[in-house]
């Protein structure tokens, strides 16, 4: 993975220690020196240096012989979402939403060629995907990608295509690149995206843009159900006009807590008001 920068002021060290961090997952919470080494693609002693900063800095730790990421990490996503206040707004929403259609709704934002989940309220069914907070698919693929990807300028989206899934799957699957700019010229114009077994068979979702006080799409909401319970058109039907008020919704109330007059103050500082 080394020299993968481009500019002159690309750290690769830097670069490096978040490969580290990404090797870890649901599928392997503890690894050995070698594996990191191996999934990371550095010399063992490289990897090594870079675990022990991690450990010392409390994003790792290590039990005989395996290390493991701590919670501390959390505050590396965390500090971005709660940025945004999205979350605290969104909860109660998808909540509500949940408990009318009975069926699962997350939110995702674009990372590239992915979407990445930063909100789900989720309802136990039997469906071929595990999904977390943090997990990514290609975008292309999912009802809650089409969305995000239809909002971006031309030449926006072209690079973004271009750029290939941290995902590990393929961006297209059973139709070109023109088939996709025709289906996101239609999610575009209707305002919301279907996504019917194309991520995985029995999965199949809608989902609409949640935008913020500019009317910038900023993220994704959707309702997924198992194909062989949920027929598209009750998906449409029914779930549909639920999910376009629940997003409509969120985006207001976003657009208000964006707007509202705030200042941080730090206590104890000069000039600055402490309990």
């Amino acid at each position: 993975m080394a020299g993968r920068g481009a500019g002159p002021d690309f750290v690769e060290a830097l670069a490096r220690g978040l490969d580290v961090l990404s090797c870890f997952g649901a599928d392997r919470p503890l690894m050995t020196l070698s594996e990191v080494a191996g999934a990371a693609g550095l010399a063992r002693p490289t990897a090594r240096r870079l675990l022990l900063t991690l450990e010392e800095l409390g994003y790792v730790r290590s039990s005989h012989g395996a290390f493991q990421l701590t919670p501390k990490v959390l505050t590396l996503g965390m500090a971005y979402v709660g940025a945004l206040g999205l979350w605290d707004i969104a909860r109660p929403h998808l909540e509500a939403l949940v408990d009318r259609t009975g069926e699962s709704s997350s939110m995702a934002q674009l990372d590239g060629s992915d979407i990445v989940y930063v909100a789900r309220v989720a309802v136990p069914k039997l469906i071929a995907l595990r999904v977390e907070i943090g997990t990514r698919f290609p975008a292309a693929q999912t009802s809650q990608g089409k969305v995000l990807l239809a909002a971006l300028p031309p030449d926006e989206l072209a690079r973004t295509l271009q750029e290939p899934s941290r995902a590990g799957l393929p961006t297209y699957i059973g139709r070109t690149p023109e088939q996709l700019a025709d289906e996101l010229t239609e999610v575009r114009a209707r305002g919301w995206a279907l996504a019917d077994e194309e991520l995985a068979p029995g999965v199949r979702s809608v989902a609409a843009p949640v935008r913020d006080a500019q009317g910038q799409v900023r993220a994704a909401m959707n309702v997924t159900v198992h194909a062989a319970e949920t027929s598209t058109e009750r998906l449409l039907g029914e779930h549909l006009p639920h999910l376009l008020r629940t997003a409509g919704e969120i985006s207001a109330e976003w657009a208000l807590w964006q707007s509202r007059p705030h200042r941080d103050v730090r206590r104890g500082q000069p000039g600055t008001a402490s309990a």
